[in-house]
């Protein structure tokens, strides 16, 4: 359980303050409510250069890093499809300084063509080493296009394309700052050894005089219930054939969310598992094979991915896949095996609240789906997933016209 006290500034900005006396450090979590589905299609990978951007200086504070280093505190942050996220862990004594470093670039960076080229060959560096360069890398680049054909998740986080970001001006990026980097579109969260009116006292001074800007409604596109099967073989200097299979699975507010996630873990998580025992283990066909899910807020997908054994073809390999699949969705698990992963599940998500960062993220995360305290309910909504609501949303999910299929043929570098 955890307990905080939430509290909302007038010019928008949602605090959320919980409070841990047995750190001595304090955690300040910032997440905008945007992501990479936020960006104009012929302006894409603008949500992750912003990421980079934010460390480059704000308007009263050229250096991001040093002031924090000199307090002994760390920061970074990440970037998805539906939010990005930003975090600071510094010693309480000095939680005044995250306040001030955090504002002042919610408040306006320092636009410079400095700053916007210098993170720019960042980001252009990123995109050819993580997913042109590298085994696999490109596979989302593929995927996602093909299952998603008008909503903005076609695209991944960095972007659909290289000169998306070498084309990007100073006035684009502005544009795109002003747009979603204000009050009302953040929820900062403060964990650890910190009185929650102490913490709104100095969120107040520090964010209380940044401008109010009016959120915009989000409008996307949504999919079509099916677009058929779709197969696509990339030529690849790859270390072995692997094959990806994708289906359309509930968004993240859909009561069916959490059994599809619980699918993947009984299909693949650990040896005991469903794809490990009956198709990995006999070494045959795969020489690994996992499911997950992306968790995304908007309708999302449901893949498994697998690396393929050097005399096998990509039909039987699929067919093996399919096979498992199909006799969970026939008998479904035993009680035994649902209450393990149930049980594995609960144990990850206890771990995570022995941890103030986590904890922070975790509350910024449920307020933007809604309501912090949803967090409290989370694991209670996977221990109501019964054997037949697995049966049940397997077969809703596992649909062979639905499937999007991406096979790696392995080739020799020329």
């Amino acid at each position: 359980m955890i307990e905080f006290k939430r509290y909302t500034l007038e010019n928008g900005l949602r605090l959320i303050v919980h409070t841990d006396k047995s750190t001595p450090i304090v955690a300040v979590n910032t997440l905008y409510d945007v992501g990479a589905r936020d960006e104009d299609p012929n302006k894409s990978g603008f949500a992750h250069l912003f990421e980079h951007l934010m460390f480059g200086g704000s308007v009263n504070i050229p250096n991001f890093d040093n002031p924090l280093q000199r307090v002994g505190g760390n920061n970074n942050a990440f970037t998805n499809n539906d939010y990005t996220n930003y975090y600071i862990t510094v010693p309480v004594e000095n939680v005044e300084t995250a306040f001030w470093l955090e504002s002042d670039r919610m408040l306006s960076l320092a636009f410079t063509p400095e700053s916007l080229e210098v993170q720019r060959k960042v980001v252009i560096e990123e995109f050819k080493q993580r997913y042109l360069n590298q085994p696999y890398g490109d596979t989302w680049l593929h995927l996602r296009p093909m299952a998603y054909k008008k909503h903005p998740y076609q695209w991944a986080t960095i972007g659909k394309s290289i000169e998306h970001i070498e084309d990007a001006t100073l006035e684009d990026v502005k544009a795109f700052f002003k747009r979603h980097y204000h009050p009302g579109n953040a929820v900062l969260v403060v964990a650890g050894n910190i009185e929650p009116d102490r913490a709104y006292e100095l969120v107040q001074k520090w964010y209380g005089d940044i401008p109010a800007v009016k959120k915009e409604d989000r409008k996307l596109p949504l999919e079509s219930e099916d677009h058929g099967y779709e197969c696509e073989t990339l030529m690849r200097p790859v270390p072995q054939n692997a094959l990806y299979m994708a289906w359309p699975m509930p968004d993240r507010f859909s009561p069916d969310y959490y059994a599809a996630d619980l699918i993947t873990d009984l299909l693949s998580q650990g040896k005991s598992a469903r794809f490990y025992q009956n198709v990995v283990r006999k070494g045959e066909l795969f020489t690994s094979l996992s499911s997950y899910i992306l968790g995304s807020l908007d309708p999302g997908l449901l893949v498994v991915s697998g690396m393929v054994t050097e005399n096998t073809s990509f039909e039987k390999a699929k067919a093996a896949v399919l096979s498992e699949v199909q006799k969970l969705i026939e008998e479904g698990p035993s009680e035994t095996e649902l209450e393990k992963v149930k049980n594995k599940l609960e144990t990850g998500h206890l771990l995570s609240e022995s941890n103030v960062l986590s904890k922070a993220m975790s509350l910024a995360y449920f307020e933007l789906l809604g309501d912090a305290e949803k967090v409290n309910g989370e694991m209670k909504k996977y221990r109501q997933v019964s054997i037949e609501d697995i049966q049940r949303v397997a077969l809703s999910i596992f649909k062979d016209d639905a499937l999007k299929e991406l096979r790696y043929q392995k080739i020799e570098k020329s």
